[in-house]
């Protein structure tokens, strides 16, 4: 959109004003009668002579007076806000989705028991983080007989028994031999605010157990990984509740495991099964947080009222009356409603960098405020370091990766600002390992941050063998010319845009990248069908989603997809994960490993947490098993006139302190 049409709309908004004003009341000219005493200096005879003397004289005066109008008093209007969302909710149902757009509406509808801003916890429906040096975290010594259950030192969910290896309370692993085991154990206490459903019956510490053995019925499709390591989870108080985690259960977000209360009084009428689709639990769900729902029309809006019940309340708050969800899958279409006022807030998932150029231009002129904020998702270009044995038996095939200076090269030869000058336009980061610089893990000394230096990159691809012999350009290695394929998803003009640099940049290196674009469920697909995942490309690019915690384990060896059967000479399995690992690269470390191991094996606080993140980054950020591009964006827009609104890079919705949103008048 031209600069000539936003200075038109301003012109246009600030003559309104002034016609407003040409239009309001007049001065108007009035006669007023009003009795007026005043003192007066008369001059009387007294013996001898004259005197002065002062003397109060009331007289009737008829005054003509311009009487200016008064403006009329300004009652307070309604704060009603209007969210506009590209995508509307499947279900409101906390267990029946995932979906960005759903979790904006529940943060009006159900108290924050956590929130998770700028890569960190903080407490909100509860009193506190839980913590081990504060007590209401402890560690304590179990003795396990045989027939309990344990996590064992595969991460396994077994009976201590025959063939069962474990970490004992030493740290040191022990192979079941018929006797019980000492070993550690966690143990969580929670304790939350007094908090109100918005039908006024008190949320009880009943309420988050019945969520929590919602979450392990069979019927609720939910990740039920922390409910099966846990051994138990219970009320201790009205508002307390008790986590004690399986022995060998080192769980890093321990002081994360609280399950949000949900309303039994009302729900515990219908089975895990029906609260899929009941009306209660999916369209319109009771809950304890600022607003409540009063109506959803599909297809066009979601709306809702203020909570009178909302245990905040006596602090005003929310500031809000109302809040009305409207879905508007064109961004044009949002864009517009959001410079005519029709919308207050457009979110995330209705806009990209692609609509930047706008934004940017309508934050000049005063019309809207965008946000650019980089998150936890980091585009990478992944190496195949160990493809599958039937991409490896291709004629063309050559073994272009596993030499660590060509991946270093290749990184060097990557023009990665520019993509983030041109793609980005400059409001984005290079990133050089897993997690952004500003994260707390992030090594402050020893990570190789590796240049954009093309001379230094031809060098060290001469350096690893890979020469142009026959000076047309293309360098060879082992006998054929480097000619490698780059895939990523089809339909996506961001990392079109990246891709296509991409090759130019390696061209200036002698690499010759053929791209191609295969739809995301083909691309994506699980092992040994699918060709990112079953390792059956030359290069990979795509983002991963990370989270507070730096995911080690994306590139751990263990998590290399692949035969869950195949095994190596000693008998050892070569892919424990089977087709569901992540580690798509095939790069395995022993050292990486190890750290990673550490890391995740130990908890927050500890040197040990902290050490094993760190080293395991400087030893990923050496060897390049992938080349970290840049941070994408969360873009959103707001009017002018919104107040409390923001971006953070670690709470995945921005409108996760929706009860503190407010609207100037």
């Amino acid at each position: 959109m031209s600069k000539k049409w936003f200075t038109i709309l301003a012109t246009l908004v600030a003559f309104s004003f002034v016609l407003a004003a040409c239009q309001s009341a007049e001065p108007t000219v009035v006669e007023v009668t009003r009795v007026v005493t005043e003192t007066v200096v008369e001059t009387v005879e007294v013996e001898g002579g004259t005197e002065e003397v002062q003397v109060e004289v009331t007289r009737v005066v008829v005054e003509t007076v311009v009487v200016e109008p008064t403006a009329a008093p300004v009652e307070a209007q309604p704060k009603d806000l209007v969210v506009c969302m590209a995508q509307e909710p499947t279900t409101l149902y906390p267990y029946g989705g995932s979906m960005l757009a759903m979790s904006a509406v529940l943060h009006a509808v159900y108290e924050n028991n956590f929130t998770t801003l700028s890569y960190a916890y903080q407490a909100q429906g509860l009193e506190k983080v839980p913590s081990l040096a504060d007590g209401d975290a402890q560690l304590v010594e179990v003795e396990v007989q045989p027939g309990d259950m344990v996590r064992d030192a595969s991460d396994a969910v077994v009976a201590w028994g025959e063939g069962v290896t474990v970490n004992n309370a030493a740290g040191e692993e022990v192979t079941f031999d018929g006797a019980a085991v000492t070993m550690e154990q966690l143990v969580v206490d929670f304790t939350m605010k007094p908090r109100v459903w918005s039908d006024g019956e008190p949320v009880k510490a009943s309420d988050s157990v019945y969520a929590f053995n919602l979450t392990g019925d069979p019927d609720t499709n939910r990740p039920k990984y922390t409910w099966e390591r846990t051994a138990s989870y219970e009320a201790t108080g009205d508002l307390s509740t008790r986590w004690t985690g399986l022995p060998g259960y080192m769980d890093s977000v321990y002081f994360t495991n609280f399950w949000g209360p949900l309303p039994e009084h009302v729900w515990g009428q219908y089975s895990a099964a029906e609260l899929i689709t009941a009306e209660e639990s999916s369209r319109m769900p009771l809950g304890d947080g600022p607003f409540m729902i009063t109506e959803w029309v599909a297809g066009d809006r979601i709306s809702l009222v203020k909570n009178p019940h909302y245990y905040r309340a006596d602090e005003g708050l929310p500031y809000l009356d109302s809040v009305t969800y409207k879905f508007i899958p064109n961004t044009n279409q949002l864009l517009a409603q959001l410079l005519s006022g029709a919308c207050d807030i457009g979110t995330q998932d209705g806009m990209s960098t692609n609509e930047a150029p706008f934004l940017i231009e309508a934050e000049n002129n005063g019309l809207l405020v965008p946000f650019f904020q980089t998150g936890t998702v980091y585009e990478h270009i992944d190496f195949n370091i160990d493809p599958v044995e039937e991409y490896r038996a291709r004629p063309e095939w050559r073994d272009w990766f596993s030499d660590v200076r060509i991946r270093q090269a290749m990184t060097m030869c990557t023009d990665r600002q520019g993509m983030v000058d041109n793609i980005m336009y400059g409001r984005s980061e290079i990133i050089h390992t897993y997690i952004p610089s500003v994260h707390p893990l992030y090594p402050t000394e020893g990570l190789t941050e590796w240049p954009y230096d093309v001379e230094a990159a031809n060098a060290l691809l001469d350096e690893a063998g890979a020469i142009d012999t026959d000076g047309d350009g293309i360098r060879e290695y082992e006998g054929q010319p480097f000619i490698v394929t780059l895939g990523t998803t089809a339909g996506n003009v961001m990392r079109q845009q990246l891709t296509q640099i991409f090759k130019e940049n390696l061209a200036q290196c002698g690499i010759q990248i053929e791209l191609y674009y295969p739809p995301a469920g083909e691309w994506f697909a699980d092992g040994p069908e699918g060709v990112l995942f079953g390792r059956k490309t030359d290069l990979g690019e795509f983002a991963w989603l990370t989270g507070v915690e730096p995911s080690c384990s994306l590139y751990g060896g263990w998590n290399v997809p692949g035969d869950p059967e195949a095994t190596d000479a000693d008998g050892n399995l070569l892919y424990p994960s089977g087709w569901g690992g992540q580690n798509n690269t095939g790069w395995r470390n022993a050292d990486f490993d190890a750290a990673c191991q550490k890391a995740i094996g130990s908890l927050p606080g500890t040197p040990e947490y902290e050490e094993g993140h760190i080293e395991a980054q400087i030893i990923f950020s050496e060897n390049v098993p992938v080349i970290p591009l840049f941070l994408r964006l969360k873009v959103a827009a707001a009017r002018p006139e919104v107040l409390n609104f923001f971006v953070d890079p670690t709470e995945n919705s921005e409108l996760f302190n929706i009860f503190e949103i407010d609207i100037q008048q």
